[in-house]
């Protein structure tokens, strides 16, 4: 069955009560583009959800509340963000992440495709790449997962390219690397629990809800021993899912990004960079390695650059600290009043 072309103009935003999908429900408002919340809010906060914008809550796993919000609100794209993203807890628990990521994303992918709902917009990952060494990666790097998680990315974006030659179902995957920082308004930003990524936990030191931070391992093949990862701001990325969907819209063909700033900092140097910004010292043990974490992941954005025009605006560790601290120092213990 071909999709029928239909025209609509409003976009729905799945996990869009969560950190990066809160950030491009923002930047979409900002330029004046009708959007959808739909949110299980297992990990995502309401209260980083405009007032003026119209939230479902509901599970991917709900085909036909899916459905009849695509039809309530004349739905012609989605942008996909929800899923299950810790590393280290899909090692433990796989079933978890084939479950919700996986099978959910097939959910998803049937409701869009028997409503005649025909662009999508992906949150892939970097972690798809597995370790590829000390080079940049580019998309045609091979695809090697070490973890679970970076496996159920994978295994999305080879669905949907199934669905695309199937179905006619167009869709943009964006493997990005690290995403750090918040909303220049400083009125959203990182709020997990448990938090796993580095720089709110370095952050966290810095305003004083926590002792101190881990760091995984100084024993990697890198210049220091501590893994050495590419920072993309939040709101970089939310700009990069814009200008896909446009794409899509234009009649672009299916195809993935990768998004970062091709620089790479070790963990150590992200928390030097944190002390200078923040002005306090930040205390740091050494733990055990984390199974399935690359010693080395950064980007070539290349592609993305040439292809949609998009260039990063925080191109700095420096800016994109200070914006995370922006949020963090006002907002200790996140959203929780």
């Amino acid at each position: 069955m071909r999709l029928r072309k239909r025209r609509y103009n409003m976009i729905l935003v799945t996990g869009g009560a969560g950190y990066i999908g809160s950030h491009c429900v923002r930047e979409l408002k900002e330029r004046n583009m009708d959007v959808v919340v739909y949110d299980n809010l297992v990990t995502g906060h309401i209260e980083s959800v405009p007032s003026d914008v119209p939230f479902v809550k509901g599970d991917i796993f709900d085909v036909e509340l899916l459905r009849s919000t695509f039809r309530k609100y004349d739905v012609d794209s989605v942008i996909h963000f929800a899923a299950y993203s810790l590393v280290g807890e899909s090692m433990k628990n796989p079933a978890k992440y084939y479950h919700n990521n996986v099978a959910g994303t097939l959910a998803l992918l049937d409701a869009m495709i028997a409503e005649n709902v025909k662009y999508l917009v992906f949150s892939s990952s970097a972690a798809t790449y597995g370790d590829c060494g000390d080079g940049l990666i580019t998309e045609d790097s091979p695809q090697h997962p070490t973890s679970v998680y970076g496996q159920t990315k994978l295994m999305m974006e080879q669905f949907m390219q199934d669905y695309d030659k199937a179905y006619g179902l167009k869709y943009v995957a964006l493997r990005y690397f690290n995403a750090a920082g918040a909303h220049r308004s400083g009125e959203i930003g990182e709020d997990h629990n448990p938090e796993t990524h580095l720089i709110p936990i370095i952050l966290q030191v810095a305003n004083g809800t926590r002792d101190h931070i881990g760091i995984y391992g100084d024993d990697y093949p890198t210049p220091d021993g501590t893994c050495v990862r590419d920072y993309i701001h939040i709101t970089d990325l939310a700009d990069a899912h814009i200008r896909a969907l446009d794409y899509l819209k234009k009649g672009g063909k299916s195809t993935y990004y990768n998004l970062g700033n091709g620089n790479g900092f070790s963990v150590k140097e992200v928390i030097d960079v944190t002390e200078q910004v923040t002005g306090h010292h930040i205390e740091r043990t050494i733990e055990a390695r984390r199974p399935g974490d690359p010693a080395t992941l950064v980007a070539s954005s290349e592609k993305i650059k040439r292809e949609l025009g998009w260039k990063p605006q925080y191109d700095s560790l420096e800016s994109i600290v200070s914006s995370a601290w922006k949020w963090h120092s006002t907002h200790p213990h996140g959203f929780e009043k």
